[in-house]
């Protein structure tokens, strides 16, 4: 029989972005928190010195174990779904400060089309440019409302960057000036530059200089040692988690952070969550924490699945298209992250140097900054040349037709090393009613619960979209004096890897409870003290990477909150939106 626990004003389900901002803003209010994080206990000490790609690139050191809970995955409503088994084939982060803590640190704004993408089409270019099946709608909030909550973010982060010539209104420049650019994206600044776009330096995460932030805390300068995707920062100089709002939480006073805690099931009963039943994974003991408020503030596939458990909310159903629980799935992944791999005969460029964030990009293609009138997709995405820092392992690009093995790909894995670039897009992923996630009828975790089960499948829409970034990509590298440029193929169909991280939806936003989950706090419709944060928030994604939205929206719902504890209720009404949303 489960313990019960003492009672909290706060249960924070993950530790990553969304759960760290949720737990020390509700920390710093005065509120007592609890933080529940499935992983085990890390700190930066745990990332000095581990240099390792075949531990950490290779064999996914920092990913989440697929043996006790994966996911699994089909096409279509009348296939088998399969269990996702190896880690290669799905990214999701594990371990205190979650997938937060392994990421990039590639930061952009999302535009103001995409939190009004139904209308803002609509104005433009009539509704009629939006396909059939197509579930696209306004998220609640727009670009003005949400900068304040971005501003927030990237001070608490230190954010490194330079702005956007084609961006919007910001109340302030960011904290940090840009990285420094190497000859790679000096090349390919220069070439786009000429070519009549507006490339800029993205901004980064990973810090250009010591940075002390608006919290106390101080983030390090980035040594540009290359390993930084998929691992942890030997020097306190990428921001995540771990370095920032999780000792603010903890040293409120506030704030109790239980790692090895998984959370099962959010409990309620009345139309109210009453807190959450864990396992604590090293004893097996079950316990009830109660709380005030629970916000799940995990992976947007942990966050679906605890609300199908615990039978909260209306499950989306693709059939009659109602309920909103898994509706709206969505993701930059797979077919998304496709460009162009150009080989210089001539050149050489320092490619083992590098950080996760350190790059060139340029937002011409990106959101309505071109005119869609005679193309067949809505919305666009950002044109990316990123030096990533090469491990040892990794190095062995080679053009098109070579051979995988023998004297042909010795020759020019050895000849092209330091001579090839990638020029890729990445674009925005709109919903449709035919992605969704459900519970599995068949396949279930270690304790006996269903899995999450993933329907995905490819539209022409977003393949025309994946060919016009080819296209654009390609052109590019062409420009920059590649010898040999070769583009990437697109997919006929989605093949179930889920590489990237960037898994959204399921628990949208909105303004309609007929077809939303939560409103623009993040605050459940139909349970008003359960606030459900992260990426799983997205109607769909926009045209860039998710981080700096997760924290602004995280810092908008922290906010919600802190309101609801002080006067209890649903923090925005509904409106109906129209009937095609």
């Amino acid at each position: 029989m489960a313990k019960k626990l003492e009672k909290v004003d706060v249960v924070v389900v993950g530790s990553g972005w969304a759960g760290g901002i949720v737990s020390a803003e509700a920390a710093k209010a005065g509120h007592k928190v609890v933080t529940l994080e499935r992983g085990k206990p890390v700190d930066r000490q745990d990332y000095v010195g581990v240099k390792d790609e075949l531990r950490f690139s290779d064999r996914y050191e920092m990913m989440q174990n697929l043996a006790p809970e994966t996911i699994t995955s089909r096409n279509t409503l009348d296939e088998e779904a399969l269990p996702v088994r190896t880690r290669n084939e799905m990214m999701a982060g594990t371990d205190l400060g979650g997938g937060s803590v392994h990421w990039a640190g590639a930061t952009y704004r999302w535009r103001p089309i995409d939190f009004e993408i139904r209308t803002k089409t609509i104005e433009r270019y009539g509704e009629k440019k939006i396909p059939e099946g197509m579930i696209i709608r306004d998220w609640g909030i727009s670009y003005d409302e949400m900068e304040p909550y971005y501003d927030k973010w990237e001070k608490t982060a230190g954010i490194s960057g330079e702005p956007d010539p084609l961006g919007d209104k910001r109340s302030s420049d960011y904290p940090n000036p840009p990285m420094k650019e190497s000859p790679a994206i000096r090349l390919f600044k220069d070439t786009t530059k000429k070519m009549g776009y507006h490339p800029y330096q993205v901004a980064s995460a990973n810090l250009s200089q010591s940075y002390k932030n608006p919290d106390g805390e101080t983030i390090a300068q980035c040594m540009f040692c290359s390993y930084c995707t998929e691992y942890g920062c030997d020097f306190g100089a990428k921001s995540d988690p771990l370095v920032t709002v999780i000792p603010t939480a903890v040293k409120t006073g506030n704030c109790e952070i239980r790692t090895n805690s998984l959370v099962r099931r959010v409990l309620h009963e009345n139309g109210k969550a009453t807190g959450v039943m864990y396992v604590d994974l090293r004893t097996g003991m079950e316990y009830i924490q109660p709380a005030d408020v629970v916000v799940l503030g995990a992976f947007s596939f942990t966050n679906n699945r605890l609300l199908m458990l615990s039978k909260i909310g209306e499950q989306y159903d693709p059939v009659t298209r109602k309920g909103v629980i898994g509706r709206n799935f969505n993701g930059q992944f797979n077919i998304t992250f496709l460009g162009a791999r150009g080989f210089f005969d001539k050149k050489k460029f320092n490619l083992f140097m590098g950080a996760g964030a350190l790059g060139g990009t340029l937002s011409d293609f990106a959101g309505d900054n071109f005119d869609h009138t005679d193309l067949d997709f809505i919305n666009g995405g950002g044109i990316e040349l990123r030096q990533y820092g090469h491990g040892p392992i990794a190095t062995n690009s080679v053009p098109k037709g070579t051979k995988g093995w023998g004297p042909e790909f010795k020759e020019k894995s050895v000849h092209y090393t330091n001579r090839s670039l990638v020029a890729w897009y990445t674009p925005a992923v709109m919903s449709w009613w035919h992605n969704y996630t459900s519970l599995d009828p068949t396949y279930t975790d270690e304790f006996g619960d269903p899995l999450l089960r993933i329907t995905n499948k490819y539209t022409d829409h977003d393949k025309a979209m994946a060919k016009f970034g080819i296209e654009k990509c390609t052109e590019i590298m062409k420009n920059m004096g590649a010898d040999i440029v070769d583009p990437d193929e697109i997919p006929e169909e989605f093949d179930h890897i889920y590489d990237g991280g960037h898994y959204a939806g399921g628990v949208s936003m909105g303004e309609d409870p007929e077809t939303s989950a939560i409103n623009n706090y993040l605050q459940l419709w139909d349970m008003e003290n359960l606030f459900v944060v992260g990426g799983s928030a997205f109607p769909q994604f926009g045209g860039h990477h998710p981080t700096a939205t997760i924290g602004a929206l995280s810092y908008r719902a922290s906010e919600g909150v802190i309101k609801y504890l002080k006067e209890p209720g649903l923090l925005t009404q509904p409106k109906k939106e129209g009937a095609k949303a």
